[in-house]
């Protein structure tokens, strides 16, 4: 099934931060360290790059994701035009201190009195924007309260040193192009839970452990991950934990949910779920399909023409 959540209010705050680009020096984009490729938002990156603002990719949650591979991830960012990234855990105290000074890396001309540095901070809804906000903000605002800027759905925040923060809500974009995108930011919590069915999205979590961090579930769950696939993985949880539903049949919604809860909260290790190298391989996996669609799609447009072309009246020579 196909994971997509676009509420309604959010085509509008999408909107109005379009037209709060044009104000800023530096979009600092906050992003989830276990799933960084996934997580990043496709609409306001393009809107991002029309409007030639450089990019601070905040890799948050570091704490919970694997640090190889958050070392791979920021290289992976760092090497692409007008982006700096770092990583961070925005519930460390402190961590929140490196932001503006990285920001203000990418836009050296807005330094001093009369050219103060301005930020918008952009995210998926649950990545930890809120949070690295708010620790940003502490005892750092210079008005009391926050100044409406552009709309009620974007606030502007000056802070003690000039600089001017635009915060937006958590903003999601139209159509996930990737299938596998949609599983991954339902595992790690950052859509709707009406938007996804758990086993689902719990079994093909189910699958990255048992390809690269088999480990974590015989440690959580004393199970052989040699003997099983991503619903055995299901099943062995809900029997370990004694699931059952009304008949003695095992509880797999419980187990499902059991599964997510503990690795989004750290209980089977530091883990993350997209590599460089995995994310390379599924862009250019959908390169193929988008094209296989393309050339079939023109192939019955040109069966159509020519079906027209020998119905319609031959004329006269």
């Amino acid at each position: 099934m196909a994971i997509n959540w676009f509420p309604g209010h959010m085509v509008a705050a999408q909107k109005k931060a379009a037209e709060g680009l044009a104000e800023v020096d530096v979009v600092i984009e906050v992003l989830d360290a276990r799933c960084p490729a996934a997580s990043v938002n496709p609409a306001i990156n393009a809107m991002r790059q029309a409007r030639n603002k450089p990019a601070l990719k905040i890799l948050n949650k570091i704490d919970l994701a694997d640090p190889k591979i958050t070392e791979q991830w920021l290289a992976w960012f760092n090497a692409q035009e007008g982006v700096r990234a770092i990583g961070l855990s925005c519930k460390k105290q402190g961590e929140s201190n490196k932001v503006l000074p990285e920001a203000q890396k990418l836009a050296p001309h807005r330094d001093g009195p009369l050219k103060r540095l301005r930020v918008m901070m952009v995210g998926v809804p649950n990545v930890g924007k809120s949070t690295l906000v708010n620790a940003i903000l502490n005892r750092r605002i210079a008005n009391v309260g926050d100044e409406p800027a552009i709309t009620k759905l974007i606030k502007r925040y000056e802070l003690t040193d000039g600089t001017w923060l635009f915060d937006t809500p958590g903003l999601m974009w139209p159509k996930i192009a990737l299938e596998t995108d949609g599983l991954l930011l339902a595992a790690n919590h950052l859509v709707g839970v009406n938007a996804y069915i758990d086993e689902e999205v719990a079994t093909y979590l189910a699958e990255i452990l048992l390809e690269r961090y088999p480990e974590s579930l015989t440690a959580r769950y004393g199970v052989d991950p040699a003997e099983l696939d991503g619903p055995g993985v299901i099943e062995a949880v809900a029997q370990r934990r004694g699931f059952r539903i009304k008949g003695g049949g095992a509880d797999y919604e419980k187990a499902a949910v059991t599964l997510l809860l503990d690795y989004r909260n750290g209980a089977l290790g530091r883990i993350t779920v997209e590599t460089p190298e995995s994310r390379g391989a599924q862009l250019e996996a959908l390169e193929i399909r988008l094209a296989e669609k393309a050339a079939a799609e023109a192939a019955a447009e040109a069966e159509r023409l020519a079906e027209l072309e020998r119905r319609s009246p031959k004329k006269l020579v």
